[in-house]
């Protein structure tokens, strides 16, 4: 259907910038970054709280350390999770220009929630260790997977933001509602960063409809002034879009495809539902362990559903494995492992930790919880 014959489409054209302030080029403070920072600063206060009432082993006074240790871990690990699982040639990209090596391109994102989580694993087992006392004596040893239930309470706002910041930056895209020129629902989104990558939606039109695509969006960006290479014009035509150019937003909505914001849709569940399933069940003291194999029960199974709504990472080459994707594996292992660890854990002969439902008093001035 041709763009004049349309009828009044009902999804929104994502407009929204990337940047909370643009300094030059690709550079400035990303809604990502503030992302990160934030879910880290909630991590924070909650680790304090938690400490407070007795509920976290991990003095208050040590929770900034704790939190620098798992900033590390997740950075660390979510990089290199990225890599290792979805895009391996980032280990032998070299440029000429900084930072150099694709590995540490992360102004271009690049982060894997699955490798985060390993990542994870290896600095609770660091604090889990023991950290300093403020006179630099060793501070008391504490379960491992005690702090792992404490990540697993601390996680999920930072998740939620990441996934916010993923619908902000117009990445991670969800399947087609309405292709061009359809009547699509009020709830769908059209994202204009689908055009020229792969997951663009010309692929699934009719040889003379995805011309005629072509053509439409090419005459926008040429009208624009950029008669350059047309994927560079294109960006330039989004970035001015996302600047609030609303004459070339009209033009270039019924060209894109309302797809689901599946973003958002893993924002609510990894951070609403599978936060308020943690938080439940540490309402009370529990064995070590049980708090953490939960929430990979709970993120797994949620990540399965919702990644039914979103489309598989575009450079794989194998997008697909028996009807699932990567991510989708992933989780199903997430799952698995889960469910094996709680049946081991909660048969332990271990003392009960926790439950912020029942407040302790907390001795601030050494690593000593009274009941």
């Amino acid at each position: 259907m041709s763009a004049a014959a349309a009828p009044m489409l009902l999804a929104w054209l994502h407009d929204l910038s990337p940047f909370v302030v643009r300094l030059s080029g690709d550079f400035g403070i990303r809604w990502y970054g503030l992302a990160y920072m934030g879910g880290f600063v909630i991590a924070f206060v909650l680790l304090r709280w938690l400490g407070r009432r007795g509920a976290a082993l991990i003095p208050p006074y040590r929770a900034a350390d704790a939190i620098m240790i798992l900033v590390i871990g997740v950075m660390l690990g979510g990089r290199l999770g990225y890599i290792l699982f979805y895009d391996p040639g980032l280990l032998v990209h070299v440029t000429s220009s900084p930072p150099w090596w694709g590995a540490l391109m992360v102004n271009r994102g690049g982060m894997a929630s699955h490798g985060g989580m390993i990542g994870v694993i290896l600095a609770a087992w660091y604090v889990a260790r023991g950290l300093r006392r403020p006179d630099g004596s060793p501070g008391k040893r504490i379960p491992v997977l005690h702090v792992l239930d404490m990540t697993a309470l601390l996680a999920p706002p930072g998740l939620m933001l990441g996934r916010i910041a993923n619908f902000i930056n117009g990445e991670l895209l969800g399947k087609i509602v309405a292709m061009p020129g359809e009547p699509a629902p009020w709830w769908a989104v059209k994202f204009p960063q689908e055009f020229p990558y792969d997951h663009d939606c010309s692929k699934y039109m009719a040889p003379e409809e995805a011309h005629q695509r072509l053509r439409a969006i090419e005459g926008i960006v040429r009208g624009a002034g950029y008669d350059g290479d047309l994927a560079a014009g294109y960006r330039a035509v989004v970035e001015k879009i996302q600047s609030g150019n609303s004459a070339l937003a009209q033009q270039l909505e019924p060209w894109i495809s309302a797809r689901h914001p599946s973003q958002l849709y893993q924002a609510a569940a990894e951070g609403l539902v599978v936060g308020g399933i943690v938080w439940w069940i540490a309402r009370r003291p529990r064995r070590p362990g049980v708090i953490g194999c939960w929430f990979l029960i709970s993120y797994g199974v949620l990540r399965v559903l919702t990644e039914l709504y979103r489309l598989p990472d575009a450079n794989l080459q194998v997008q697909r494995i028996a009807g699932l994707s990567r991510g989708q594996w992933l989780s199903v292992a997430m799952v698995a492992v889960g469910a094996i660890l709680l049946a081991i854990v909660s048969r332990r002969n271990v003392d009960r930790i926790g439950g912020w439902g029942t407040p302790r008093t907390v001795d601030r001035g050494i690593d000593r919880v009274t009941a």
